[in-house]
């Protein structure tokens, strides 16, 4: 029983600190405008088209899920579930999401960026290395280890991990400021882009071998 109302205390807290945090998004107009998608349309929206109001149900602010943990069981050990727009359609213009986010013993959150949101993670179980860089010029590296209950942010955009150092699986979850707040991995966004970028690019900008580059291109275009 303590352990549900932990969790329970745990989440509205969070909700209520990433609600409060630096939002990105555009404010709301009205109470509320849950997305529907409109793909028969020729025009773009920034966000979501809005559902008829008086057509909106309870079931339109709620979902499920977040207690199952994820597959773990890939080469860098770690699941994510994310709770955006795309899946929670009551999120459309409140500027917030979540997600669950769930590590075996040594896994990795590779090094990734939001370009969209501020990340506000909280450690259910486990111990975390987490750490972010800043930007030009200074590239300070910032870190600390997390235990259960401790909590660390990522500012928007900026470069981060989060690696399980225990020898147990791990959880956390993670609100962030943003309905829709992009998920950039480092590695393959410069190595895996597609079309590739031309290898003499990467080779000048991060001073390597030209085998080197053509390895790592074949290895994140699989």
């Amino acid at each position: 029983m303590m352990k549900g109302v932990h969790y329970l205390v745990t989440m509205a807290l969070l909700a209520l600190a990433s609600t409060l945090a630096f939002a990105d998004d555009p404010s709301p107009l009205q109470d509320f405008c849950v997305a529907i998608n409109n793909t028969n349309s020729a025009v773009f929206v920034n966000g979501k088209f809005c559902k008829d109001p008086m057509l909106t149900t309870a079931d339109d602010f709620f979902i499920s899920g977040l207690d199952i943990p994820g597959n773990t069981e890939n080469q860098l050990g770690f699941s994510v579930n994310l709770v955006d727009v795309n899946k929670f359609a009551g999120l459309n213009t409140l500027g917030i999401s979540l997600a669950r986010i769930d590590f075996a013993p040594y896994g990795l959150t590779p090094l990734h960026t939001h370009p969209r949101g501020t990340e506000l993670l909280v450690v259910l179980e486990g111990t975390l290395l987490a750490g972010f860089v800043t930007s030009d010029p200074d590239h300070r590296f910032f870190t600390k280890t997390l235990n259960q209950g401790d909590v660390f942010v990522f500012p928007v955009g900026l470069i981060h991990f989060q690696f399980n150092i225990g020898k147990t699986n791990a959880v956390a979850f993670a609100g962030l400021s943003s309905q829709n707040p992009g998920f950039n991995t480092i590695a393959n966004a410069v190595f895996g882009s597609n079309p590739p970028i031309n290898p003499d690019v990467l080779i000048k900008a991060f001073q390597l071998d030209k085998n080197v580059i053509d390895y790592l291109q074949k290895i994140f275009h699989g």
